[in-house]
């Protein structure tokens, strides 16, 4: 595969944004995994801008995928307007693709995931937005593999 065809090498930044944190993972340059990185504590606009705005510059990021908290019915609530204005403000401010993955049962699997490791419960909570990223980001990378795949 040549590095100009449509397949080309780019990193991919996953997002599991939520009031106090956003769980963070980027693709490798392939596009195959996802891995975790530092949750992003929130403060502010500024701040948290600041912050992503250094993992895309650091990370080489070309796109971006956000969990989209969506109701079990499919149905779209509260949450999942305030997800897609922030979506939009990523777009605005980053001038990047901003893709939303439908995240139901992400948390959960993620929750279930860390459960089976050894972690204490203080240190799961804190694992559990960067599990969910990973499992957003890989969902979404998965998917799109189908799509292009002949």
């Amino acid at each position: 595969m040549s590095a100009n065809s449509s397949a080309s090498a780019h990193r991919v930044l996953g997002l599991d944004v939520g009031a106090r944190r956003i769980g963070i993972a980027v693709s490798d340059p392939l596009g195959i995994t996802a891995q975790g990185l530092e949750t992003l504590h929130r403060k502010n606009k500024k701040y948290d801008f600041s912050f992503l705005h250094r993992v895309i510059r650091d990370y080489g990021v070309e796109e971006i995928v956000v969990g989209l908290p969506l109701r079990m019915s499919g149905a779209e609530g509260i949450q999942a307007e305030k997800i897609q204005a922030f979506a939009d403000e990523l777009r605005k401010h980053f001038k990047l693709p901003v893709h939303l993955w439908d995240e139901r049962l992400t948390s959960a699997e993620a929750n279930r995931l860390l459960r089976e490791t050894d972690l204490s419960i203080e240190k799961r909570g804190q694992a559990v937005d960067r599990m969910a990223a990973i499992l957003i980001l890989q969902g979404w990378m998965e998917s799109r593999g189908k799509q292009t795949s002949p």
